[in-house]
């Protein structure tokens, strides 16, 4: 499989890349017009805050199955477009989170004690001192936008710095607020007008792009430094070059633009222009939140390690996909697989169209985040009957298309087990159920087929066979295909009034000659073969 790198990330990243045996393509800095000349070549894309996945490079990228985002946000990729195509997307929000904060803190002791101005000064030996007359942020008040994971960090070592954090973030909980030593501020309006400092740390939304303007700016107190070291554009420019132009504004750091440079290009190919440059009080770094050595290992070798596993076909913790953490992951596996293993069983045992599908879990599992298991479920159930590819991300988007309505239960009581997931078919003459269960943490259990009780440990080939209720047809069954050379790992059977079934796990996958035998067998009503 081939990946390509359009934006650098860490050598060790793509040299693992190498190792896992996929082919790596890095082309850094290279056109949206070329990318998408080449794009259907590759398998996977791993990009950071400039190439843009969008919608006219996922038509193209005819082969795409991941997208990776090397850090935190992932504005400059159309999430839904790439769900709808079931492209996985990745990012990796902790890796970049402390180079993140320590920018936003630099940025605001420069703009308090002018420090790249004097610096520059300096440079040219100017050293009139007083000049660079700055102010300190001791005791001062730091408003905070986004209590996330960056804007925490920001506000835990500003307290330290002995100035008083206020934040607000109508996401986040009063618990953390208090945890953190900050206080909430019920309106953005209340933190403007209270705020010395104001850094924010939000993702770039619809309901975000632009948040400070003309009317919040006025609301600030005159003199107020501003700090974004988040995405561009969440300060409306326009509006912060007049506050700034007026002087209301003192000072501004800025890591980020709307739109951005090009970074990779060298001074005397740089075309860009924004008015923000003209001024001395005007801060500018080129998007080096992420740009430390620690970052940037951490983003490299995270990003390519989920961009490999996903490749590979391993769960992953995708962007779009339910969130979960890695530890909820490995505690899942067990489960997600034996969602999928149940799901795959009915159209290669039942021919009649469902239009509804139940996923129940039971016991332990009614405690847990279990959208992932009813997804796997689905992903199982249509796999069989599908030439495209299914996967977490666009497995309900197709059954939606299909007119399959998927139902998610849960239920804490149980009898026999400790955990169960029961999957429902309804059709339009019937309902039919299968449910499984895992012992040990990690052995499954097929337990009901159909209504018929068994406790059967499944294997890669299983044959199903519905059979007559009376003394010999197992025998002959044996027989039949022991005659064929063909072993039986496992064997399992229930009944159910004047029927039975039975379970039978094989060594591989038997030709249709001899299931046609089986179903000739006398007492035999039905017999299918499925792979798990």
């Amino acid at each position: 499989m081939k990946i390509i790198v359009t934006e650098r990330i860490a050598d060790e990243g793509v040299q693992y890349l190498r190792e896992c045996g996929f082919e790596i393509d890095t082309k850094f800095g290279i056109s949206h017009a070329d990318l998408l000349n080449i794009i259907g070549n590759y398998d996977a894309i791993i990009v950071r805050s400039v190439t843009k996945v969008n919608q006219e490079l996922i038509e193209k990228g005819v082969n795409l199955k991941v997208a990776g985002r090397a850090g935190n946000g992932i504005d400059n990729i159309d999430v839904p477009a790439c769900t709808q195509r079931g492209i996985i997307v990745v990012n990796t929000p902790e890796s970049n989170t402390m180079a993140a904060a320590e920018l936003a803190i630099g940025l605001a002791y420069c703009l308090f004690r002018n420090i790249p101005q004097a610096n520059y000064a300096g440079k040219h030996s100017d050293f009139r001192r007083n000049k660079f007359l700055g102010n300190e942020l001791d005791g001062r008040t730091v408003g905070i936008i986004g209590l996330g994971r960056i804007g925490s960090i920001v506000a835990r070592k500003l307290i330290g710095g002995n100035m008083k954090a206020i934040a607000y973030d109508p996401y986040i909980t009063d618990d953390k607020f208090k945890r953190n030593g900050v206080e909430k501020c019920e309106t953005l309006d209340e933190l403007l007008q209270r705020s010395d400092l104001i850094t924010i740390h939000t993702p770039k939304t619809a309901e975000t792009l632009g948040m400070i303007g003309e009317e919040q700016l006025n609301l600030c107190k005159k003199g107020v430094r501003l700090v974004n070291a988040a995405r561009g554009g969440l300060y409306n420019e326009k509006a912060l070059y007049n506050a700034l132009k007026s002087g209301h504004v003192a000072g501004v750091g800025i890591d980020v633009l709307d739109p951005e440079p090009g970074y990779d290009k060298p001074p005397e190919e740089q075309t860009y222009k924004n008015p923000l440059l003209e001024f001395d009080n005007v801060i500018v770094t080129p998007h080096l939140g992420a740009s430390t050595h620690e970052a940037n290992y951490n983003v490299g070798t995270a990003i390519t390690k989920l961009v490999a596993d996903a490749l590979k076909g391993d769960l992953v913790a995708a962007v779009n996909m339910p969130a979960l953490q890695s530890s909820d992951l490995v505690q899942l596996k067990p489960y997600i697989m034996l969602a999928e293993m149940l799901g795959k069983i009915y159209y290669q045992v039942e021919k009649e169209t469902v239009e509804k599908l139940e996923v129940i879990c039971s016991g332990d599992l009614a405690d847990k985040e279990t959208r992932i298991l009813s997804l796997s479920a689905l992903k199982g159930f249509l796999t069989p009957i599908m030439e495209e590819r299914i996967n977490y991300v666009n497995a309900e988007l197709i059954a939606e298309s299909m007119g399959i309505e998927l139902i998610e239960s849960k239920s804490s009581h149980l009898d026999k087990y400790t955990n169960l997931i029961t999957l429902k078919f309804f059709t339009k003459t019937r309902e039919l159920s299968i449910a499984g269960t895992i012992f040990a943490k990690e052995e499954m259990r097929i337990v009901d087929f159909f209504g018929y009780k068994l406790d059967f440990e499944p294997t890669p080939y299983v044959i199903a066979i519905q059979n007559i209720d009376k003394p010999g047809i197992i025998g002959r069954i044996g027989t039949l295909l022991g005659a064929n050379n063909i072993n039986i790992a496992a064997m399992q059977w229930s009944r159910k009034g004047e029927k039975a079934v039975s379970f039978v796990g094989v060594d591989g996958e038997i030709s249709e000659n001899i299931l046609t035998q089986l179903r000739q067998t006398d007492g035999v009503l039905k017999a299918s073969m499925f792979k798990l």
